[in-house]
């Protein structure tokens, strides 16, 4: 019998953890004022949290990366991450980050239509080719995006160059097992349709799956889980596992320019062996 409450508890797994967290918004508001070009605060909705800032490179952008943030659907928002910008922005890549609406107040799958919301929006906003990436509960929210039966407007998946899953959660159904499910309130049939290793991918696309050697064990299956189910339909998936790295540190090497997962969200090349830092 799994004590599943244990098996996604990633905050008891780590020393020291609020540490981290507490210190997210410090340095990405000390990013924020640094002098980067930025559009904060862009309604791409009628709610509060439907809101979307803009990281602004110099000259026109090479393209868009949107950073889908976690928090188990239900914590966070986009203040907390600005400075994950700088390695994208190095490249000429512009960057958005969305906030949306937490549960309880919404469920999994209307956060799923907001995320698609954002995305349009962000997409009318920078031309160009367009990378996902999203860290936890944000990496389910860019692979569902790509599901066949995803909520984005066609011409914006022809788009899409590159999906970065960073500790991704691909299979809910679990979840209703743990106290998480009190405010998340998922139902066996939502499970299931928004657990996207149950779905299959749109064709040609490009996902990489990464994970940190030091994350609970259950975030590695929910990874190898959904390569393995997306490469027998077809798609270009492949798991990359950091060394050292554990569930609140491993985006970090999203602010490196040469950190390997950089070169997985902005090219088609394999990452370097390197590890990132």
């Amino acid at each position: 019998m799994t004590d599943w409450d244990d098996a996604f508890d990633n905050m008891g797994h780590i020393p020291n953890a609020l540490s981290y967290i507490d210190d997210w918004p410090t340095r990405a508001q000390a990013f924020r004022n640094s002098g980067i070009k930025t559009d904060p605060g862009l309604a791409y909705g009628s709610t509060e949290r439907e809101k979307v800032d803009f990281f602004l490179p110099e000259g026109k952008p090479r393209g868009l990366v949107i950073f889908i943030h976690g928090g188990y659907w239900m914590k966070l928002d986009r203040s907390y991450f600005s400075d994950l910008a700088q390695g994208s922005l190095h490249h000429g890549w512009a960057f958005a980050i969305p906030s949306y609406t937490l549960a309880p107040e919404a469920r999994i799958s209307g956060i799923t239509l907001q995320i698609a919301r954002a995305i349009q929006f962000s997409a009318e906003k920078i031309g160009g080719p367009i990378c996902l990436a999203g860290h936890s509960a944000g990496g389910h929210l860019v692979t569902r995006m790509i599901c066949l039966n995803g909520p984005l407007d066609p011409m914006i998946r022809t788009r899409i160059q590159n999906v970065l899953s960073i500790s991704g959660l691909h299979d809910l159904r679990n979840l209703r097992k743990t106290e998480l499910n009190q405010t998340l309130k998922l139902t066996t049939s939502e499970a299931i349709s928004e657990s996207t290793c149950l779905l299959q991918p749109m064709a040609n696309a490009n996902i990489t799956c990464w994970v940190g050697a030091a994350e609970r064990p259950e975030f590695f299956h929910q990874s190898s889980l959904l390569q393995q189910s997306w490469e027998k339909v077809g798609a270009n998936i492949r798991l990359e596992i950091a060394a050292d790295k554990h569930h609140l540190n491993v985006c970090d090497a999203l602010k490196d320019p040469e950190s390997s997962m950089i070169t997985s969200l902005l090219t088609l090349q394999k990452p370097t062996d390197k590890t990132d830092s």
